[in-house]
C-alpha cells in the first residue's frame, strides 16, 4: 500500500527552498510548473468521505495522476499512477481531438474519471482503455481492446459501465463481467452514445447516452453525419503529411442529424422520442428526473434564438413542450436545470438581460434571483434545507463566488466564499459540503473543502506560497496587477487590467496588448497571473488587456452589441483602450504592441487593418480569417446563416481588407488545426503576398490549435520576444528615456 503523505508533504518531497532568481522564458514552460500544483476535476465521493483531484507531477507538468484526500484529516495520497497503468502508446486522433475539444491538449495520463454511486471505485480510462480503481490503490483493467473506447460513463447504481467503441454504443455487467454491444450499425457516417462535433466543441455537451435513476433506461443519442460537408484536413507534420476527411459543418451548410432513443441496458424496447417536425435543430442538453419517470430534453433552433425544454415519457417517447425561451439574438446554453422533488423545476433566464435562477411549476413561474449581475452556474440544491447554491458575480463581475438563496423565501444571496479571490465550486449530490477551488493575482489555485457556512473544513491542495513554492524565487518581482474602467466610444464603461514595472519618475514603457475580445471569454478576471506576463513585465513591458463590449459576464445589452456585427465594436473598443493608453505619462505611445491567439489573433488582424500605424506591430496566432471556414454552432451564432445573409460573413472577414496591413505583422499557426484550421492562415498568406505586403510566419508542424508542449512552447515565445524587441522595443523611446 503506498505510503499517505498529506498535500504539503507530497511537495516538500520534491521541491527545495531557493534563492531569488530572474525568471527566464524556459522557465515559465519547465517542470515543475510555476503555479505549483494544478489540481484538475476536483470530485467529492457519494459518501462524502474523499475528495478526489487529477494532480500533475512536479517531474512532468503535463502528467496527471489520480489523488484522493481524506475529508476528515486531510491525508493525501494517490491512487492511481498514471506512469504505472496502461500501455504507454501513443492515444488515438479521436481521442487527440476530443481532448481538443475539452481544452485539455498536451495532457498525459489521466484526463477523466467517475465515482461509483457506492463510493468504492472509480472508473479511470487510461490510453483508450477501461480501469476500474479501488480505493485500496489496486486497479483492475476492465478493456484491453486495439479501438479506443470513448465516452466511458458508470451507470447511476454503480453496476455498469457504458462506452462507445467503433461508434457502437456497449455496457459492462460489473458483478457478471459480461459486455453487451446494444447497437450494431455503427460505423462510417453513423454513430451511437457520443456527442457529434458542435456539440463537444460549442455547446459544452461532452456526453452522447444517458443513465437513468435505477438503470431502468438509457437515452442514446443517434448521429447520423451523411449530411454533413465533408472537409480534406492536412494534418503535416515533421515526418508527412496526413490527410483527414473530415465531417466538418461549416457555417451555412449542413449539421449532423441528431435524434435521441430511449432503450433498456440491453439495448432491448428501443424508443424513438420525439423531436419534433423540425430535424434542423440541436440536442442541446438531456437530464432525467430524481425518480426517473421523465426525461427532460433542450432543443435548440438552429438559429439559437429558440430553446424549447420538452418532457419525454421514456416509455413512448411522446414528447410535450413545458416551455420556451426565446431571443432577438442568441440564448447561451447552461446546466443549471435543476428537477426537484415536488415536480418544480429550477432554471436560469436572461430574459431579464442578465442571467438569473427561476423556479417552474405548472405553467408558473418564480424569480428566485435579480439584479445587475450574473449566475454562472448551479453547483448544488440542499432540498432538505430548502436552498439552491451557485456561482455568480453579485459582488464584482470580476470576482466569482459560491452563494446560496432560500428556495421558499428567496432574498438577498448570501455569499459563502471570501472575498478577493475568483471561485469555482462543486457539490455533494445533497448540497451539504462544497470544493471550492480559487484563485486571486497574487495566489495561484488552492483547492478546499468547506462547509454549507463558508468554513474551511480540510485543505485539499493548500499550494502555500512558501519557500518550497516553484513560484517562490520569483516573488521578490511579482507584480499585482491594477484593475479598472474606460469609457467606451458611445460612453459603456470597459474594464481593462494592466501589470506593469515597477515605474521610474518620467519614464516612458513599451506596452504589450494581450487581446482576445470574442463573446466567449474575457481576460480582465482576478485569477493568478500567467507567470508569462510576469516574465514581459519582468523585460521592462506593460501589460494590459481590455474586455470590449460582446464579452460575457456584464449582461445581454453589454454583450449583445456584436451580434451580426463581428469585428466592429470590438475594435472600437480595443483602440478606446489603445487611445487611453496613449495618454498615461509613463506610457511610450510608439511602442505599443498587440498578440492574440484564436478569436484574438482574428482580432489582432482586425486592429491592423482598421488602425494602420496605431500599433507598432502586432503577432496574431491561429486566427480566423474567413468566418465562412468555421463551424454553425458558434459562427451562426453571432453572424448569422451565410446561406440567407452573407452580408455580415464578408463585414466581419479579413481577406477583404488584408492590404490595409502595414505594420510589422508576425503570424502563427500550428499545422495540423482541426479548430481554426490551417486554410484560414494560408487565405491570409495568398492575399498578403499578392497585395505585396510583407509580414513574417512561423508555422509549427504536427501542432494542433494550441502550441503544447515544453520545447515548442519556449520556442514560440522565443520567436514572439525577439520579433517584437526588433519591431517594437528597438524603436528609440519617446523622450529619449
Amino acid at each position: 500500500m503506498r505510503p499517505i503523505l498529506t498535500a504539503s508533504a507530497a511537495l516538500l518531497l520534491v521541491t527545495q527552498p531557493a534563492a531569488a532568481k530572474d525568471l527566464t522564458l524556459e522557465r515559465v514552460f519547465q517542470s515543475p510548473s510555476l503555479q505549483g500544483a494544478a489540481p484538475r476535476l476536483p470530485k467529492l465521493s457519494p459518501d462524502g468521505r474523499l475528495a478526489t483531484v487529477l494532480r500533475n507531477r512536479p517531474e512532468d507538468r503535463d502528467r496527471y495522476d489520480l489523488w484522493a484526500v481524506d475529508t476528515a484529516t486531510g491525508e493525501a495520497r494517490m491512487l492511481v499512477d498514471s506512469a504505472k497503468m496502461g500501455t504507454g502508446g501513443e492515444i488515438s486522433e479521436e481521442e487527440k481531438m476530443r481532448r481538443e475539444r475539452a481544452r485539455i491538449a498536451g495532457t498525459k495520463g489521466i484526463a477523466a474519471y467517475a465515482w461509483a454511486a457506492d463510493a468504492k471505485s472509480l472508473l479511470v480510462p487510461i490510453d483508450g482503455d477501461l480501469y476500474v480503481a479501488s480505493l485500496d490503490g489496486t486497479a483492475k483493467r476492465i478493456t484491453a481492446t486495439p479501438e479506443t473506447e470513448v465516452d466511458a460513463q458508470v451507470s447511476e447504481t454503480g453496476s455498469h459501465l457504458s462506452f462507445v467503441r467503433n461508434q457502437n454504443l456497449y455496457v459492462i455487467d460489473l458483478a457478471k463481467g459480461t459486455e453487451r454491444q446494444l447497437t450494431s450499425d455503427g460505423g462510417g457516417t453513423l454513430s451511437w452514445g457520443s456527442a457529434e462535433f458542435v456539440a463537444q466543441e460549442e455547446m459544452d455537451r461532452d456526453e452522447g447516452h444517458w443513465w437513468s435513476p435505477g438503470d431502468r433506461y438509457l437515452a442514446v443519442a443517434r448521429v447520423d453525419e451523411s449530411p454533413v460537408k465533408v472537409v480534406t484536413r492536412a494534418a503535416i507534420g515533421a515526418e508527412g503529411t496526413k490527410l483527414y476527411e473530415q465531417r466538418y459543418p461549416l457555417a451555412g451548410t449542413a449539421n449532423a442529424r441528431v435524434d435521441l432513443y430511449v432503450m433498456a441496458p440491453d439495448g432491448s424496447s428501443r424508443v424513438k422520442v420525439d423531436l419534433g417536425d423540425n430535424p434542423d435543430i440541436y440536442l442541446a442538453r438531456v437530464d432525467w428526473s430524481a425518480d426517473g419517470k421523465w426525461l427532460f430534453v433542450q432543443r435548440q433552433s438552429r438559429d439559437q434564438k429558440q430553446l424549447d425544454l420538452l418532457r419525454i415519457d421514456p416509455a413512448t417517447g411522446r414528447s410535450n413542450v413545458l416551455f420556451t425561451e426565446t431571443s432577438k439574438s442568441w440564448i447561451n446554453l447552461h446546466h443549471n436545470l435543476r428537477p426537484l422533488k415536488d415536480g418544480s423545476l429550477l432554471w436560469s433566464s436572461e430574459r431579464s438581460g442578465f442571467s438569473h435562477l427561476y423556479r417552474w411549476k405548472g405553467g408558473k413561474w418564480r424569480q428566485l434571483t435579480s439584479g445587475d449581475w450574473e449566475v454562472a452556474k448551479v453547483t448544488g440544491v440542499d432540498e432538505a434545507a430548502g436552498r439552491v447554491y451557485f456561482t455568480g458575480t453579485l459582488d464584482h463581475p470580476d470576482e466569482q463566488h459560491l452563494y446560496w438563496i432560500s428556495l421558499a423565501k428567496p432574498g438577498k444571496p448570501v455569499r459563502v466564499t471570501e472575498r478577493g479571490w475568483n471561485n469555482g465550486a462543486e457539490m455533494d449530490k445533497q448540497g451539504t459540503r462544497a470544493l471550492i477551488f480559487r484563485s486571486n493575482p497574487d495566489h495561484p489555485t488552492q483547492v478546499y473543502l468547506a462547509a454549507v457556512d463558508g468554513r474551511r473544513i480540510a485543505w485539499i491542495e493548500e499550494n502555500k506560497l512558501d519557500a518550497t513554492h516553484p513560484y517562490a524565487p520569483y516573488l521578490d518581482s511579482h507584480v499585482t496587477p491594477v484593475f479598472g474602467t474606460l469609457p467606451a466610444a458611445d460612453g459603456t464603461e470597459i474594464p481593462y487590467k494592466m501589470l506593469s514595472p515597477r515605474r521610474e519618475s518620467g519614464k516612458r514603457y513599451p506596452v504589450f496588448v494581450q487581446v482576445y475580445g470574442g463573446p466567449s471569454g474575457g481576460q480582465v478576471i482576478r485569477g493568478w497571473t500567467n507567470p508569462l506576463h510576469q516574465y514581459l513585465v519582468d523585460q521592462g513591458w506593460i501589460v494590459f488587456s481590455v474586455d470590449n463590449r460582446g464579452t460575457p459576464r456584464r449582461g445581454r445589452r453589454f454583450a449583445d452589441q456584436l451580434y451580426l456585427k463581428l469585428g466592429s465594436v470590438e475594435v472600437e473598443d480595443q483602440l478606446a483602450g489603445l487611445d487611453w493608453l496613449k495618454r498615461q505619462e509613463f506610457v511610450d505611445p510608439e511602442r505599443i504592441a498587440v498578440n492574440g491567439w484564436s478569436y484574438g489573433g482574428y482580432m489582432v488582424l482586425k486592429l491592423l487593418e482598421a488602425a494602420p500605424g496605431a500599433y507598432a506591430a502586432g503577432v496574431a496566432g491561429a486566427p480566423v480569417t474567413r468566418w465562412e471556414l468555421y463551424d454553425t454552432h458558434y459562427t451562426e451564432r453571432y453572424l448569422g446563416n451565410p446561406a440567407s445573409d452573407p452580408a455580415p460573413y464578408a463585414a466581419a472577414g479579413v481577406i477583404r481588407e488584408a492590404a490595409k496591413i502595414s505594420d510589422p505583422m508576425l503570424l502563427i499557426h500550428g499545422m495540423a488545426d482541426d479548430n481554426v484550421v490551417f486554410e484560414n492562415s494560408t487565405a491570409l498568406i495568398a492575399k498578403l503576398q499578392e497585395e505585396k505586403r510583407p509580414f513574417e510566419l512561423m508555422v509549427y508542424p504536427g501542432a494542433t490549435h494550441a502550441i503544447t508542449g515544453e520545447g515548442r512552447q519556449t520556442h514560440l515565445w522565443t520567436t514572439i520576444e525577439r520579433f517584437l524587441d526588433r519591431n517594437v522595443k528597438a524603436k528609440a523611446p519617446v523622450g529619449g528615456r
